[in-house]
């Protein structure tokens, strides 16, 4: 534990945003894993997709994960949902 005052008040704050952070990017693999588990059962709607589309946008807009990665989930999603469907 650090003696200086500012150096205290640095590890509270870097505490308080990594737990902010494991809660984040828990909800987003939870999304993605209802998702894909419904699209495998057949049952997956538009509606669904839209959600978890949402949900990736707002973590890539916040900086939880990053753009690409964002994309990349979605375009995943979406492709086995097509062929799902079809």
């Amino acid at each position: 534990m650090p003696n200086i005052k500012s150096a205290v008040k640095r590890v509270k704050v870097t505490d308080k945003k990594t737990a902010a952070n494991k809660m984040k990017k828990s909800e987003i693999r939870t999304v993605i894993k209802k998702t894909k588990a419904s699209v495998a059962e057949g049952t997956a709607s538009a509606e669904t997709l839209k959600t978890a589309q949402k949900t990736l946008d707002k973590a890539a807009a916040k900086g939880y994960i990053s753009k690409n990665a964002a994309a990349r989930s979605k375009s995943r999603m979406a492709k086995a949902a097509a062929k799902a469907q079809a």
